[in-house]
């Protein structure tokens, strides 16, 4: 489980760095990691809509950006699915 974190957080980070603030996901920051990192979990990853009303989903203070906390809430709920808890 401790190299799955750290996956998950150096990928947050090398896509968070692209553009603008590197502690936060921008929306086409968002939509290179989940096309690239999570095409299998993502329905619809291809489709630019789908990800940007993803994002407003999990985009708590709808600032436009994703901070580590709100992405994680989305990591968490691809978990429960693929575990079947959901």
């Amino acid at each position: 489980m401790e190299a799955a974190i750290t996956t998950i957080v150096s990928q947050f980070k090398v896509y968070a760095g692209n553009e603008g603030s590197s502690s936060t996901l921008s929306k086409d920051e968002f939509h290179k990691l989940v096309t690239s990192q999570l095409p299998s979990f993502i329905k619809n990853a291809s489709d630019p809509a789908s990800i940007d009303q993803l994002m407003s989903s999990i985009d708590e203070n709808n600032d436009g950006e994703l901070t580590f906390s709100e992405f994680w809430q989305l990591i968490g709920k691809l978990a429960s699915k693929q575990g079947g808890f959901s």
